[in-house]
């Protein structure tokens, strides 16, 4: 397969579009087999629920050229899983999780030529989406819906790749303690847009958002859970019942115990104990980790060990070995990856 002569090097995280998309329409109580178009628009009413109540939802995985050539997905499975959980919350039909990944598959092979080349630093980026369509004008949910699956070539989520990011400690709460922040709804993304762009003026590169019950506690940033290492190198993710469960984390988790012997665990992550952590990173499929230097808490500086230079050592052997099983350069799990 030709790749598109594109700077691969040179992209950022941003939209391309590119040849085909996925799209199934749920009607009279039931998903069609759904079908791939050309068209990158979409037609709807101007009552579409979507539109009125924010009724979406969204998922975001990659596909990876590995070393010896072959096109792969990572653990669409639990994609496929956590979008199911979501529509279900949001009181959507959800989509089969078994054609979730068959439509995974199409439109990765359909746009085999946008997957950037092994070595390129860029990857492409995939974004299944759900959604209201139908007028809707009651509060209720909506009648029909739309799923689609487009997809993007990117590089790095943050500017500067893997240089450590300055963070502030936001005054906004994410998520309500019984609310949405564990499903990925597009109306969690909506209330953190002010916050990051307050934080953005400010100088720094993401909010630390803390439990909204007490602020005590340690939550996520607006898109991506929060990984710390301790001074005898152990990882330490937060445990929140309001956090989304990423599948980045989830697999760092993995990597740490099964690859690296180290000790990893998931608890509740005390705000004034974070000083004590000798470094600190952002998980997600985005960025996989970014490291991160300092945390501003209203003026009073959080330095961790690692410095502003690099990532720590230990965050970096993660982000090798996560990366390494992704690319195909380390024996991954079984399932992990998925062959196009």
């Amino acid at each position: 397969m030709e790749k598109k002569d594109i700077d691969w090097s040179g992209l950022g995280f941003g939209y391309v579009q590119t040849d085909k998309r996925f799209v199934a329409n749920y009607k009279n109580g039931a998903w069609d087999e759904g079908t791939l178009t050309d068209d990158a628009n979409i037609v709807m009413n101007e009552c579409a629920g979507v539109l009125q109540y924010a009724q979406t939802c969204f998922e975001g995985l990659k596909a990876y050229t590995t070393e010896d050539g072959r096109t792969v997905c990572f653990r669409p499975d639990l994609n496929a899983e956590r979008m199911f959980d979501t529509a279900k919350r949001l009181e959507m039909p959800p989509f089969p999780k078994d054609k979730f990944i068959d439509a995974v598959k199409q439109v990765v092979k359909a746009n085999e030529a946008w997957v950037p080349p092994y070595g390129s630093g860029a990857t492409l980026y995939l974004r299944p989406y759900m959604f209201g369509i139908n007028p809707v004008i009651g509060v209720k949910p909506a009648e029909d819906y739309q799923f689609r699956i487009f997809a993007t070539p990117v590089g790095p989520y943050f500017k500067g790749g893997a240089k450590p990011l300055t963070l502030c400690v936001s005054d906004f709460d994410r998520a309500a303690p019984h609310g949405t922040g564990h499903i990925k709804a597009g109306l969690n993304y909506a209330m953190s847009l002010h916050p990051i762009v307050e934080a953005h003026k400010a100088g720094y590169a993401e909010n630390m958002y803390l439990d909204a019950a007490t602020r005590t506690k340690v939550e996520e940033t607006g898109g991506a859970n929060f990984l710390f290492i301790t001074k005898d190198n152990k990882v330490v993710t937060p445990k929140s019942n309001s956090i989304l469960p990423s599948i980045t984390r989830r697999s760092l988790m993995y990597v740490a115990k099964e690859y690296l012997g180290l000790e990893a665990e998931e608890r509740e992550v005390h705000f004034d104990e974070v000083k004590d952590f000798a470094e600190c990173g952002l998980c997600g499929t985005a960025a996989v980790i970014s490291p991160v230097g300092k945390i501003v808490d209203h003026g009073k500086e959080i330095c961790f060990p690692s410095g502003m230079e690099e990532m720590g050592p230990i965050t970096k052997k993660l982000y090798d070995t996560l990366t390494g099983i992704q690319m195909g350069r380390i024996d991954a799990p079984e399932g992990w990856i998925v062959e196009i």
